[in-house]
């Protein structure tokens, strides 16, 4: 039924432009740069969301450790096989009497195998079924938090903070985390079920040879240790040139007619150049380190196989082993390698899932709206009184003090004053998009904050300078004032705002679908489109925000026509720019630093000589001027 709240004027309070970037605004692919402050606090809260599936969670470790543990048997089983042929292949070598190769063993082992295989990759293949559905089903919980959270939270959150920023914790950082639940725990839990189960092989095989292993992994951890310092930083700083990068890239393109109209195209060129090639220096620095990883430790794993290798034939020849046992045994170092690899990545993943996390329940605890009043507000007369009111952006800079106002149903009261002195912040107090610091507002007599806000809110019909029109038909967008609207009261709402003419001429009429930002239609159509929207709402009290600043002066005149009619009845708040268009107001507040410094019709102001003259005087001499 109302446009959105505007921002607090210049002065009046923080504001947030829209920065985000192709990413939302965060650091990069929702990849936090920073490690979480405390990471303990922050795990213990992410496992309250895993708690109320902690059987299917049970259930999803039992199939990683079957999965593992079938595919940990089989290279024991391959060996034994390999064993199996070098002795028949010894015994011919030495023509004993019905020396030959067992194929019927050898046959039995390889379905066994294929057998070990198909179970294990069944189990892997549940494990990753549940443990979707569990990694869903948790960021599906976060996500209806974080969005009960945001409609619980002050206008003020959302002045203070880019959209962008908000944008990125509540889809990059959840989906961050999503992807670790999903991937990366399963990874883990097979990674130390694999060590733990090729540790109790190798040392069936040989206690001798596990040493020989063990011993060789404190070089893979020095490796690890040493180089991922190193990648890190680059990394983050590719994350905050990759976010860098997707702001400059959405200003552009939102703002691509300034540019073109200012011919800007080689400064925007020149600048993305710039942050693309400081990207291109810590990314391929981040990769190429990161990159180093891998050889590292196929080269300290290579050193571990060659010594295996060298024992195990001495140990072969001494008829310590088998040599079967030597070939499963170099196959279980390489598996206990791994591991070690993927857990180090998996800590650094991790890491980042924290931070992610961290933000997200940042969010959830920010302070919300302070707790909503109980009583129903009926179909109101339209009284507004406005006793001692004070407000303050912040807490050492006062904006409005002792405030007093008192408002009659029906009449229309302009708000009026240069830019910072606090207009729009009047009316978002009305509201309640801010809390009052002292004193009282109340309708009807009853004090707001013990209202609703739905339906106080539903008492006003906002038409701002502002216009915001979603993505969908003119006919949904003039209905959203109102709830089950027939099609004859959306085409009457739009008669009356003189914007049902040019609806008709569009191709598909009112069933003409708006593209991003509306840009298919002129601001001055999209204006007239609000105004029907709150004709539509048919609100007991309005408030216009120079509501026909985008419109040619032939449609001002329709459109105020309108206005009058529409207000008739109605207690209404203008905040005007042009003081030319509120001469006939009831009342006309002169505000001027957060106080009311007037009050009076437009002749008695006039006649005092004081500030509203002054502004009156000056926008007539820039008028003449103008014409001149």
């Amino acid at each position: 039924m109302s446009d959105r709240n505007k921002t607090p004027e210049r002065g009046s309070g923080p504001r947030g432009g829209n920065r985000g970037g192709f990413m939302g605004g965060g650091p990069g692919f929702g990849m936090p740069a920073e490690k979480p402050k405390n990471f303990r606090g922050t795990f213990r809260r992410l496992l309250g969301y895993l708690r109320p599936r902690s059987v299917r969670i049970i259930i999803v470790f039992a199939l990683s450790a079957l999965s593992t543990i079938f595919a940990v048997v089989s290279p024991k089983l391959m060996g034994n096989a390999t064993t199996r042929i070098f002795q028949g292949v010894v015994a011919k070598l030495k023509h004993q009497a019905g020396a030959s190769i067992d194929f019927s063993y050898l046959a039995q082992l390889v379905m066994i195998l294929i057998g070990l295989y198909l179970i294990s990759a069944l189990f892997a293949y549940l494990q990753q079924f549940i443990m979707a559905e569990i990694a869903q089903k948790t960021v599906y919980d976060m996500r209806r938090d974080v969005n009960d959270k945001l409609s619980r939270l002050p206008l003020s959150f959302f002045d203070s903070r880019t959209h962008g920023e908000i944008m990125s914790r509540v889809t990059n950082d959840v989906d961050n985390i999503a992807n670790t639940l999903q991937q990366s725990v399963t990874q883990l839990i097979s990674s130390i079920v694999t060590m733990i189960g090729v540790t109790v092989m190798m040392l069936t095989i040989s206690p001798l040879l596990t040493v020989v292993t063990i011993l060789v992994v404190p070089l893979s951890f020095f490796a690890v240790r040493f180089i991922m310092p190193h990648s890190q930083k680059y990394f983050a700083a590719q994350w905050k040139h990759v976010g860098e990068l997707n702001g400059q890239i959405e200003e552009n393109y939102t703002g691509h007619q300034i540019v073109k109209a200012f011919g800007r195209e080689h400064a925007s060129i020149d600048q993305f150049d710039k942050q693309n090639g400081e990207l291109y220096e810590a990314s391929w620095r981040a990769q190429f380190i990161s990159g180093i990883i891998m050889p590292v430790m196929n080269f300290v794993s290579n050193i571990g196989y060659v010594i295996v290798c060298v024992v195990g034939g001495v140990l072969v020849t001494r008829r310590a082993i088998q040599i079967g046992d030597v070939q499963a045994f170099i196959q279980y170092a390489r598996q206990f390698t791994m591991p070690i690899t993927q857990t180090a990545n998996i800590a650094n993943v991790l890491q980042s899932t924290i931070a992610s996390a961290e933000r997200v329940f940042e969010l959830l605890d920010e302070i919300e709206e302070q707790p909503d009043g109980l009583m129903e507000l009926p179909r109101v007369t339209g009284t507004v009184r406005f006793d001692g009111v004070g407000f303050r952006y912040k807490e050492e800079i006062p904006l409005i003090e002792n405030m007093n106002i008192e408002v009659r149903p029906g009449q229309i009261i302009a708000i009026v004053g240069p830019t910072g002195a606090g207009k729009t912040t009047l009316v978002n107090l009305l509201m309640r998009f801010y809390e009052l610091n002292s004193g009282a507002i109340s309708i009807d007599g009853k004090n707001i904050r013990d209202i609703r806000r739905s339906d106080l809110r539903k008492s006003f019909g906002m038409v701002l300078q502002d216009t915001w029109l979603f993505g969908g038909t003119i006919r949904d967008n003039i209905a959203y004032g109102r709830d089950g609207a027939t099609t004859e009261q959306i085409e009457a709402a739009a008669a009356t705002a003189h914007a049902d003419h040019f609806i008709r001429t569009l191709p598909d009429g009112y069933d003409t679908a708006l593209n991003e930002e509306a840009s298919n239609i002129s601001q001055g159509e999209r204006q007239l489109l609000t105004i029907a929207r709150a004709i539509l709402a048919d609100p007991a009290i309005l408030i216009l925000d120079e509501a026909t600043s985008s419109v040619d002066t032939r449609t001002e005149v329709q459109i105020q026509h309108a206005m009058v009619t529409l207000m008739k009845g109605r207690t209404s708040f203008v905040i005007a720019h042009r003081l030319s268009t509120i001469r006939d107001a009831d009342l006309i507040l002169v505000m001027d630093n957060g106080s009311i410094v007037e009050t009076g019709t437009h002749h008695e102001l006039l006649a005092r000589n004081g500030f509203y003259a002054e502004l009156y005087d000056s926008q007539f001499a820039q008028s003449v001027i103008g014409e001149s």
